[in-house]
């Protein structure tokens, strides 16, 4: 076996380890996702998503982007074998973050009629976000955790808290809807999150911490490496979540909740579930990037076969998903949220675009490039607000859907420059006739779905899910010789 075989490999089975998971994690999704549909309807699901959104941005903010940071440095220092160095990390992590996430509950308390009226242009939510501040508690430390699974590399223990937290929500959400419904909301975030923090805990005993009882003023100090570096980042998050929270508020304030449910429903849909293939990915992707992040020859190999095996993934789930999109909603939701399937249709198309520059973009948070990091966030957010704002005032959940297509192709176009003339980084033209083979296939599945033709439209659309299909096993075939690597896994 090559050496190229074998990295290809490491790739595939990070995203066969998480893929897995998150396919558990989908289908635990649609139970909630399901019962939330049916016993809170749209406006329900809508003031969830709102609630959650604005526990996403707190958390964002007071986390300072330790979690990331964090996997850098642990990853680093474990590639090392610096084990004194790895305690000192995960020590100075788990201090910082209690104090950040005390004060993130203290500061959501205290701000809570501010909250509601921004969110909701009423003070009657005031109590929720008073409680689901304790969340924000939990939220953090939960991070803390995975970051250090995630930079050990744990994948399995990793895999496994992503696997029963999701599993173990549904027993908590299906009851508490179906007997409470939308007074069911708040004691469902305290409780999942409360969850997600005890089963993080729990996968992270065995990780043994030699270093000693510190003063949370030396803590502030050995952290200052992975404080500026995780504020940096925190900054494009935060940008990032309250862009996000923005565009839901202004869906809200013209369109009304149950708009503003459509929208939360497509952004699940198009994120969670076709989405999977990144967050599978990403767990052994940044930290496998941070450790050979100096090495710039490893960094193009490792970000190539990335990128290569995420477009050749998610190319016949996009088709898939375009020739079900229908019968996917009335499944996971109701028939009552059909009027986003428009939405969806347009919108999946751009994670074709999605995929590449997502790979691209971690090459900037490995290599700390803080300057580059936070002007693209700025400028990206900002780009992305404007073109929702107007694609939706104009044109509806029809307009957001353009404007997801239109923002990820121009996010591409400039993080492959940033690349090319920052990071001397530019693919191979092997990838580049594969991906535009994907991105042929995926529009011309578009532009199949609108025939009128019944028979016709269903003969071709099965025909490009057989074509992608092939395609796409054919590709990691070559890669990484599919045959033997399954032989391998049930000699195992």
């Amino acid at each position: 076996m090559t050496d190229n075989q074998k990295a290809y490999r490491q790739v595939f089975k990070g995203a066969s380890l998480f893929g897995g998971v998150q396919i558990i994690n989908i289908l635990a999704g649609i139970l909630r996702s399901k019962f939330a549909a049916i016993f809170l309807g749209p406006a329900g699901v809508g003031i969830m998503g709102v609630l959650n959104s604005t526990i996403h941005l707190i958390t964002s903010i007071f986390k300072l982007g330790l979690d990331t940071s964090s996997i850098k440095e642990i990853a680093f220092a474990n590639k090392l074998e610096d084990k004194r160095n790895v305690s000192n990390v995960i020590y100075n992590l788990k201090r910082l973050l209690w104090v950040t996430g005390v004060l993130g509950t203290v500061v959501t308390s205290i701000l809570s009629p501010f909250l509601s009226e921004i969110a909701f242009q009423s003070k009657s939510f005031t109590f929720s976000f008073i409680w689901i501040s304790v969340a924000v508690l939990f939220k953090q430390l939960t991070f803390g955790n995975m970051a250090i699974l995630q930079g050990l590399r744990k994948l399995k223990k990793l895999a496994m808290v992503n696997l029963y937290s999701s599993v173990c929500s549904v027993f908590i959400v299906v009851p508490l809807y179906y007997f409470f419904g939308l007074e069911a909301i708040i004691p469902t975030i305290i409780l999942t999150t409360f969850l997600g923090y005890l089963i993080s805990k729990y996968f992270t005993l065995s990780v043994e911490i030699e270093s000693d009882h510190k003063s949370l003023k030396n803590v502030f100090h050995e952290g200052k490496p992975m404080i500026k570096l995780g504020v940096t980042l925190s900054v494009g998050s935060i940008i990032t979540l309250f862009v996000a929270y923005l565009i839901q508020v202004y869906i809200t304030n013209v369109g009304g909740l149950t708009e503003v449910g459509y929208y939360n429903v497509g952004m699940i849909i198009i994120n969670s579930y076709v989405g999977l293939i990144f967050e599978s990915m990403s767990k052994d992707y940044f930290p496998r990037l941070s450790e050979i992040i100096n090495d710039i020859k490893s960094v193009q190999r490792t970000v190539t076969q990335q990128t290569m095996v995420v477009v050749l993934l998610i190319t016949p789930v996009i088709i898939l998903f375009l020739t079900f999109a229908e019968y996917f909603i009335v499944i996971l939701y109701s028939k009552a949220f059909l009027p986003v399937l428009l939405f969806i249709n347009i919108a999946i198309m751009g994670t074709l675009f999605k995929a590449v520059s997502w790979s691209l973009g971690y090459v900037i948070i490995a290599n700390g490039d803080s300057s580059v990091f936070i002007k693209t966030a700025i400028g990206f957010n900002v780009l992305l607000l404007v073109i929702n704002i107007f694609g939706y005032s104009n044109y509806g959940l029809l307009g957001l859907g353009v404007s997801y297509i239109i923002y990820y192709f121009l996010h591409l176009v400039i993080i492959s420059l940033i690349m090319k003339f920052r990071y001397k980084f530019v693919f191979i033209s092997e990838f580049i006739k594969v991906y535009f083979v994907c991105l042929l296939l995926v529009f011309s599945t578009f532009c199949i779905t609108y025939i009128g033709d019944v028979l016709l439209k269903s003969f071709l659309l099965v025909f490009l899910i057989l074509i992608s299909s092939v395609f796409t096993i054919y590709n990691l075939n070559k890669k990484l010789d599919v045959k033997s690597f399954i032989k391998e896994k049930f000699n195992k």
